[in-house]
C-alpha cells in the first residue's frame, strides 16, 4: 500500500467509543493463591527508591543472575496498574492449556444507539489455565524469571501476545507478552528485567470510535451502495451501518450456506457455478482459505477487526496469536455472523446481485444498475455513493470501470503455483526434534528470494532496476489442501486452505514469482488480465490432452521440473488413466525423478518423499513450462534451491507442484484520491484537486490490500472517510 494512501483516523475521531475496555481489570487476569492485591492500586506503592520488604526477600531468592539486563528505569512505569512484559520466554508445557486471554476480550457495547438494537453477544473467553496448575506455576515462573523477582510476587497476569521461537532447534520455545498486576507492596524498583525483556506500562487498545449519523443518513430513494462481501465490503459495511447510515449492500456471488453447497458439489465433479465458487459469494475469496489474519500493515484497525471477528464467533485465541488464523471450517458461521450484525444496524444485504453499472452525472455516481447473477434481470437504484470491493477476479468490474472513464493502472501481481509437502517434514525442519510437542501444532513458513530476472526467456540488463525478480511463498497453509477456485468456464485456478485445527496429511503454499508492468506487452490497462486468463485456460487444455476430466489441474514434481523432465511420472507418456489423486499419486510414487538442485553431499540420490495431491478435481502429469509463462517457469527454478537453503526440504525432489496459481492479488488498481474517492482518467495527473466522484475502490480487487486483514483494514479506512464527509455537513 502506498504512503499517499496511509490515512490516520480522521473520521472516527468524534462520536461514541465502542469496543474493549479502556481500563482493565484484574479480575479478569489469572490469579494464584500466593498473590496478594486485586484490581485497585496498591496503596502506597513505592514506585521509586525505598527499599521494601519483598524487594529486599526477593533479591535474596533470585540474586542478580548474569543474564539480567542493563540498567532499568523503573520511573517509565510511575503510575501504571498493570506492566506489559515483552520477551519472556515460555517453556512448551506452557501452553498444553488455554491460557488467560480475558484481558484482550472485546466489550460486548453495541455499536449502533437504536432503540431495539441488541447487543453482541459476550465471546465465550478462553479459561485461564487452573490455578495451580503445571501450566500456571510455569508461566509464573516464566514472567517473574523475566522480571528478576520471586514468583509469588507476580499477583495476576494474561497472555497479550504468544509466538514459537525456533530459532534454534535445541531451544524451541515460546516468545510471550503479558499484562501482569504485581503483588501488593512490590515496587517497581525492585524489578531487575532479564536481558531482552521489555517492560512497560500496559496500554490498553483503544477501542473503535464509530459517530452517530442517522440523522445525517441519505434519504431511501439514494442509497450508500456497497459492491462486494468480502473483507473490504463486510467490514466497510459494518461501519456504515452501526454509524447509522444503512448502506444498501450487493454480492453477485451467493450467501455462504447456498455457496458452500455450490463449492462441495464441485469439488465433487460437478459443474461450475459462476456465482457460487471459491472466488464470489459471502465472505471473498478468504471464506474458503486458511484464513490467516496476519499482515504487514500496521494500523490500530487490526486490532477492531480481530474484536469484530472474535464478536462473531471466531476463536478469541485469534487475540493473542502471534499469526491468527481463523480456518475454512469456522469462517463461513463468522461471515455470517457478521452479515445478520449490519442487517440488525440497518443495512440491507442482497446476494446473486451484481454491479453491472455506473451512472456518473457531473462527474459524480448517479445511479447504479444492479443484475440478478441468475436471471439477467436489471434495476437502477439511486445512489449517494459507491463503495467498489469487488475483489480481485471480478474481472468485469474493472472493465466497467474503463470504460466509464475511471482512471486504472497496471500494477505489479504474482504468478505461479501451489507447492506441497507432507506436513511432517515441514514440522521437522522448522522445529527439529520438538516437532512431536502438541503444543506447536502445525509448522508454517515464509520465505522470498530474488534471482536474475528474465523476460521472454532473455536475461535483463544486469545494470537495470530491474535485473532481479522476487520469488516467494504466500498464503502458507498448514495442514491444509489445495483447492479447486476457478470462476470462469474452462480455465484452471489453484489456492490453499486449511482448517481450523490444521490436522491434515499435507501442508499447502503458494508459490510465486513476480510480474511486473513492464514484463507485458503493449500499454492496455488489461493486459495483466489476459495474461492470467491464459495461463487459466491453457492449463485446463493441457490437463484434458493429458487424460484429465475437466477442471483437473497439471501437476509436475519438483525433482522433473528442475530437471526439465516431460513429466516421467505419467500422464505426458500417456501411461497413466487421467485426472484422479490416487492414480497421479501412485505414478509419482514409481517414478521421481531426482533434480540437480540437491545440496552437495546429500545422503539421498532419490526422494523417499511420498506427496499425495490434495487437489479435489484431480490432477494430471504435466510439464509445467508448457502453460507457465517462461519467464515465470524460470524464476521458480532459480527460486527453489535458494529457498530450499532456508528450509531444508522443501525443494525435495518428490515435492509436488500443481497449478496454476494465478489469482493471489489483482493486475490492476484503480486510482484513487487522498479522500479514497476513485479518479477519473480525464484529470490532469498533476492536479492537487482531490477527485469528487465519490465512488470508493477499496480492498484487494481494487489494488489496496493484500490479504483478510488489510483488505478489512482499508474497508474501515473508507467507511471512516464517508464517516468524516457527513459529519462536517
Amino acid at each position: 500500500m502506498s504512503s499517499k494512501d496511509a490515512r490516520g483516523d480522521k473520521g472516527a475521531s468524534t462520536g461514541k467509543r465502542v469496543g474493549g475496555n479502556k481500563k482493565m481489570s484484574s479480575a479478569k487476569l489469572s490469579t494464584g493463591s500466593k498473590g496478594t492485591g486485586g484490581g485497585k492500586k496498591a496503596a502506597g506503592r513505592p514506585h521509586r527508591g525505598g527499599k521494601t520488604k519483598s524487594q529486599a526477600s526477593s533479591r535474596q531468592r533470585t540474586g542478580r543472575p548474569s543474564h539480567r539486563g542493563a540498567s532499568f528505569d523503573a520511573s517509565a512505569l510511575e503510575g501504571a496498574e498493570f506492566i506489559e512484559v515483552s520477551n519472556v520466554a515460555l517453556p512448551l508445557d506452557a501452553g498444553l492449556e488455554s491460557p488467560a486471554s480475558e484481558v484482550n476480550r472485546p466489550t460486548p457495547v453495541p455499536l449502533s444507539t437504536e432503540t431495539n438494537h441488541p447487543a453482541p453477544v459476550t465471546p465465550a473467553a478462553s479459561p485461564a489455565p487452573a490455578e495451580g496448575s503445571h501450566a500456571e506455576s510455569l508461566s509464573r515462573a516464566a514472567i517473574a524469571s523475566a522480571l528478576g523477582v520471586a514468583p509469588e510476587d507476580v499477583a495476576s497476569f494474561s497472555l497479550v501476545k504468544r509466538s514459537v521461537d525456533a530459532r534454534k532447534k535445541s531451544n524451541v520455545h515460546f516468545n510471550a507478552t503479558y499484562a501482569v498486576h504485581l503483588a501488593q507492596g512490590v515496587a517497581y524498583d525492585a524489578l531487575s528485567p532479564a536481558r531482552g525483556v521489555n517492560v512497560r506500562a500496559y496500554d490498553p487498545p483503544a477501542p473503535l470510535a464509530i459517530p452517530d449519523l442517522r440523522s445525517l443518513a441519505t434519504s431511501s430513494d439514494e442509497r450508500i451502495v456497497v459492491a462486494g462481501t468480502g473483507p473490504a465490503g463486510l467490514f466497510c459495511a459494518l461501519f456504515l451501518a452501526e454509524a447509522g447510515l444503512r448502506p444498501l449492500v450487493v454480492e453477485r456471488g451467493a450467501a455462504v450456506d447456498e455457496r458452500t453447497a455450490a463449492i462441495e458439489s464441485f469439488n465433487a465433479g460437478g459443474p461450475l457455478d459462476a456465482a457460487a465458487n471459491v472466488q464470489f459469494g459471502e465472505g471473498g475469496a478468504g471464506t474458503f482459505s486458511d484464513g490467516k489474519l496476519t499482515t504487514g500493515t500496521k494500523s490500530p484497525h487490526i486490532r477492531h477487526v480481530l474484536e469484530a471477528f472474535v464478536q462473531a464467533g471466531a476463536p478469541d485465541e485469534i487475540l493473542w496469536q502471534a499469526k491468527p488464523h481463523i480456518g475454512t471450517d469456522k469462517l463461513p458461521a463468522v461471515v455470517k455472523s457478521i452479515r445478520e450484525r449490519i442487517i440488525s444496524a440497518g443495512g440491507e444485504m442482497r446476494f446473486l446481485t451484481r454491479l453491472a453499472d455506473i451512472e456518473l452525472s457531473g462527474g459524480a455516481v448517479r445511479s447504479v444498475a444492479l443484475e440478478d447473477s441468475r436471471t439477467g434481470a436489471r434495476e437502477v437504484v439511486e445512489a449517494s455513493r459507491v463503495i467498489v470491493a469487488c475483489g480481485h477476479s471480478a474481472r468485469d468490474i474493472f472493465e466497467l470501470a474503463r470504460d466509464r472513464g475511471f482512471a486504472l493502472e497496471r500494477k505489479p501481481f504474482s504468478m505461479g503455483v501451489r507447492i506441497e509437502h507432507p506436513q511432517t517434514l515441514i514440522n521437522r525442519a522448522q522445529y527439529g526434534a520438538a516437532a512431536k510437542h502438541t503444543a506447536l501444532g502445525a509448522a508454517d513458513y515464509k520465505m522470498a528470494v530474488r534471482v536474475p530476472a528474465r523476460a521472454n526467456g532473455t536475461r535483463t540488463d544486469a545494470t537495470s532496476e530491474n535485473a532481479t525478480r522476487g520469488v516467494y511463498t504466500f498464503c502458507m497453509c498448514p495442514g491444509g489442501e489445495v483447492v479447486a477456485a476457478a470462476s470462469e468456464e474452462g480455465g484452471v485456478v489453484v489456492n490453499g486452505m486449511s482448517r481450523f485445527a490444521r490436522d491434515g496429511e499435507n501442508s499447502n503454499s503458494a508459490l510465486l514469482a513476480d510480474v511486473r508492468p513492464d514484463d507485458l506487452p503493449g500499454n492496455d490497462v488489461m493486459e495483466g488480465v489476459r495474461l492470467q486468463r491464459e495461463v487459466e485456460h491453457a492449463a485446463f487444455e493441457l490437463a484434458r490432452r493429458n487424460g484429465g476430466a475437466p477442471y483437473a489441474a497439471p501437476a509436475q514434481t519438483v525433482g522433473d521440473f528442475l530437471s526439465g523432465a516431460t513429466s516421467s511420472s505419467g500422464q505426458a507418456k500417456g501411461k497413466q488413466l487421467g485426472g484422479t489423486v490416487a492414480a497421479a499419486s501412485e505414478a509419482r510414487r514409481r517414478t521421481v525423478v531426482p533434480g540437480p538442485h540437491r545440496r552437495v553431499g546429500a545422503p539421498e540420490p532419490h526422494s523417499l518423499l511420498v506427496v499425495r495431491p490434495s487437489y479435489p478435481r484431480g490432477v494430471v502429469w504435466c510439464d509445467l513450462r508448457e502453460f507457465l509463462p517462461a519467464f515465470i517457469c524460470d524464476a521458480l527454478a532459480q527460486g527453489l534451491p535458494l529457498l530450499d537453503a532456508k528450509l531444508h526440504g522443501f525443494a525435495d525432489p518428490g515435492a509436488v507442484l500443481t497449478g496454476p496459481e494465478t489469482r493471489s492479488s489483482s493486475p490492476i488498481r484503480m486510482v484513487r484520491g487522498q479522500n479514497f474517492q476513485a479518479r477519473l482518467a480525464s484529470d490532469l495527473p498533476d492536479s492537487d484537486e482531490e477527485p469528487a466522484t465519490r465512488v470508493y475502490p477499496c480492498g484487494e480487487g481494487a489494488g489496496y490490500a493484500g490479504g483478510i486483514m488489510s483488505a478489512a483494514v482499508d474497508g474501515l479506512r473508507v467507511a471512516e472517510a464517508i464517516a468524516a464527509e457527513f459529519s462536517s455537513r
